[in-house]
């Protein structure tokens, strides 16, 4: 019998932005060139929003070496055959991405070394009687110049354009300040039209139009666009193919389950940092997420009492999920455009396009419901433990362990935090935690259930078993009413087929005593 060959491994590129590097070390690479001819061949100004760490810094390099004509890197993709390279492109390169700035002085000075680093590598010298320190009309020249130079039209490429604003969120004023001084710099672009050949901006948000974008409206904003749904991160066949020899030793659907997801209206893709940690490692854990606390999100959560069971199914408008601004910030467009939540499917009504959100991965449930427990519960070490004793009860099937648990959870709870957080006071904060315990694991839930007869609060399918959850509060119900419904309204005849046991469970919460009161099982054999 013959052994399958073994495939060779290659490098992986994690953390690599510079597309040289990668190609030079011979790291796995999946071609991108495509996408760049296709926006290139078009022509114009594009702008791209995508979450952090998710390869629009590479690609942007990518688009750098192309059009400075560095063919050598380009061996074996689609742009080797496809590309001009008897023509080079002065290309001007701005990135925010190093790092935090905190004020306007800062900006402009970082503004400043950035431009006459453009001007040093592109050998054009500062005309006398420009101000350095006039930063619209350095960056207005310094585009001419290089045009009348080369007798090509420049390239500007933006990395990261958005980051000194998202850096001071929490910070209006400075933030202000930081988007004016920004605006000042773009509104240079759309001036400078007859000397460009081609613009790429991208960045995490998109700002109103009305404020940093008021004098880009020649952008071109392929955010949400299917044709573009991959041009960042890895499709399902990339990771077959390209990084075949990675997988070996790992459960291929559950690499599926936890990095892939994220959905521009196309295809769907991996968090390409995310995975390349994964095959690394060899572990699952959220990888992405733990490079960046979403302290500003979850502050914000708490504070507009969110109620955690909507965010994995949230609608809004194309519209709100592509803007938003500094005193202007709705929850669905910096959950989405920061990563969080991904598009789950789209309906178009009279010519608006509504769009229903999801978690992209259990990457993103489990970590982010981890972080969000800690903001309910009001400390950072209280919620781990709970969360693994409750796969623990899950699997015994352990169902009077289970209401101590959260029994037990509850009262933690410090009366302080209570008497602090107006979100105490509401019956949705007590299913939040109940819901964000279970998400926390990264299981299978279903919200508002739809049957025949109504809708089941929660449903969760894990380890061949259906739990049925249905959430009362005893001042508003009689006892007993929660496990009642479920049985009066046959909610469990939904899941009858699967042949698996179902656990029909009623639980009760009291405003009064700030805990569960009730928590009634009964389990179906089928």
């Amino acid at each position: 019998m013959t052994a399958t060959p073994t495939l060779p491994r290659r490098k992986l590129p994690i953390g690599i932005q510079s597309f040289a590097k990668l190609r030079e070390q011979d790291c796995y690479y999946v071609d991108k060139t495509p996408h760049a001819l296709q926006l290139i061949e078009k022509g114009g100004a594009y702008f791209l929003s995508r979450p952090r760490r998710f390869g629009k810094s590479l690609f942007l390099d990518t688009l750098k070496e192309l059009f400075e004509g560095n063919q050598k890197l380009f061996t074996g993709l689609a742009a080797e055959t496809r590309w001009d390279w008897s023509i080079n492109y002065p290309v001007i390169r701005i990135s925010f991405g190093d790092g935090v700035l905190r004020n306007r002085a800062e900006l402009d000075q970082s503004i400043r070394e950035l431009l006459r680093v453009n001007r040093q590598r592109l050998g054009l010298q500062l005309p006398a009687g420009l101000a350095e320190t006039y930063l619209p009309g350095n960056l207005a020249d310094l585009i001419a110049q290089a045009h009348q130079q080369s007798g090509q039209r420049a390239v500007v490429l933006i990395d990261e354009y958005d980051k000194p604003i998202l850096d001071n969120i929490d910070n209006s004023a400075v933030a202000t300040d930081m988007r004016e001084g920004l605006k000042n710099l773009y509104s240079v672009l759309k001036g400078s039209d007859e000397h460009l050949k081609f613009v790429f901006m991208t960045g995490v948000s998109k700002f109103s139009k009305v404020s940093l974008f008021s004098g880009l409206n020649n952008l071109n904003d392929i955010t949400i666009d299917k044709r573009y749904s991959d041009i960042c991160g890895y499709t399902d066949k990339d990771v077959d193919t390209v990084f075949a020899p990675e997988l070996p030793g790992l459960d291929r659907e559950l690499i599926r389950q936890w990095y892939n997801g994220y959905n521009w209206l196309g295809t769907p893709v991996y968090n390409p940092f995310g995975l390349l940690l994964l095959f690394d490692t060899r572990k699952f854990a959220p990888h992405w997420f733990e490079t960046g606390t979403p302290t500003f999100l979850i502050k914000l959560l708490a504070q507009r009492q969110q109620f955690t069971p909507d965010l994995s199914r949230i609608v809004a408008s194309e519209s709100l999920l592509s803007t938003f601004d500094v005193d202007n910030i709705p929850v669905e467009a910096l959950m989405f455009q920061a990563g969080y939540l991904t598009i789950a499917s789209q309906r178009q009504i009279l010519g608006r396009l509504e769009l229903k959100l999801k978690y992209p991965n259990l990457e993103v449930q489990a970590a982010l419901n981890d972080s969000l427990l800690q903001s309910l519960s009001g400390a950072q070490n209280v919620p781990g433990p709970y969360i693994s004793q409750l796969y623990d009860l899950l699997m015994a099937r352990n169902f009077s362990g289970l209401k101590s648990l959260f029994h037990a959870f509850y009262a933690s709870i410090a009366n302080d935090w209570y008497r602090k957080n107006e979100m105490s006071g509401f019956e949705g904060y007590y299913v939040s935690i109940f819901y964000s315990y279970f998400a926390a694991l990264g299981l299978d839930i279903r919200l508002e259930d739809p049957t025949n007869f109504g809708r089941i609060d929660m449903t969760v399918l894990f380890d061949g078993q259906v739990f049925l959850f249905e959430f009362k509060v005893v001042e508003l119900n009689p006892a007993g009413a929660a496990l009642q419904q479920i049985k009066d309204m046959h909610y469990f005849d939904k899941y009858r087929s699967r042949g698996e046991p179902i656990h029909l469970i009623g639980v009760e919460f009291s405003k009064a005593s700030r805990n569960i009161v009730g928590f009634e099982v009964e389990t179906l054999l089928i």
